[in-house]
């Protein structure tokens, strides 16, 4: 905490370790302005009086407001960061993938006006290491189903997916009226995720890599997309997959 003077204005930041609380405690009154009284709440003045600084002291920190929110955003993925790290895998990886969404929409539901700007302002924050580690457990999960034969998508285009219905499904539910609210429209939104990103059955039976050589090696007769030469060399690629299994 700062600490204050005779007057009850705000003392000086220390020097060992002062300049970094005195930043989160900014980021943190403006977090709690944003959940409490919404978007337009967070105004200089107002976060300096919450974190018990002057108003200057904010630019010593942040180049603008702008630069504020995108801190503050970068908190709200480290706070959602901590709940996905905190969730328990289900062994079913489509059952993950349902949990995994589940959490992110339950996230936004309970932090409407935080998620309304991480996600409503679509490059707030991503460039946090928070946002890309979150990302990244995004994708463990879509390798999980790949391995396992059940994605029906490539990859990046599942993570899209998955992203774009978790985030349309809450920005939808907080723009509706209270009595409009069903929550029929987040348990369809995510089978219908489910439904275009796996497939019932998975296309390769036999687990590892050694399958679905076997597999790919099968239907490489019927592409007309490599030249004759690309196929010698992935159907070489391919046999020394299989073997190996």
């Amino acid at each position: 905490m700062a600490r204050r003077t005779k007057a009850g204005t705000p003392a000086p930041e220390g020097p060992a370790g002062g300049r970094e609380l005195t930043r989160q405690r900014v980021i943190e009154a403006a977090a709690d302005l944003l959940a409490r009284e919404g978007r337009e709440a967070v105004t200089t003045r107002a976060v300096a009086a919450a974190a018990g600084v002057q108003p200057p002291a904010i630019y010593r920190h942040f180049d603008d407001m702008d630069g504020l929110l995108d801190a503050v955003a970068e908190h709200g993925y480290a706070r959602f960061l901590e709940a996905k790290r905190a969730f328990p895998t289900p062994e079913d990886p489509v059952e993950d993938l349902r949990a995994g969404w589940d959490l992110a929409v339950e996230f936004g539901l309970a932090n409407p006006a935080l998620y309304a700007m991480m996600y409503g302002e679509p490059r707030r924050g991503t460039s946090s290491a928070a946002f890309r580690t979150g990302m990244e457990i995004l994708h463990g999960r879509i390798r999980r189903l790949a391995a396992a034969g059940l994605l029906r998508v490539d990859e990046q285009l599942a993570a899209a997916l998955i992203h774009a219905t978790a985030r349309g499904a809450v920005l939808t539910w907080l723009s509706l009226p209270a009595e409009r609210r069903d929550p029929a429209l987040l348990s369809t939104m995510r089978e219908s995720m489910v439904t275009a990103v796996t497939t019932e059955r998975p296309a390769v039976r036999e687990p590892g890599p050694a399958g679905a050589a076997r597999a790919l090696r099968a239907a490489l007769p019927q592409q007309t997309v490599l030249s004759e030469a690309e196929q010698r060399l992935l159907g070489e690629w391919l046999d020394r997959l299989a073997a190996g299994g």
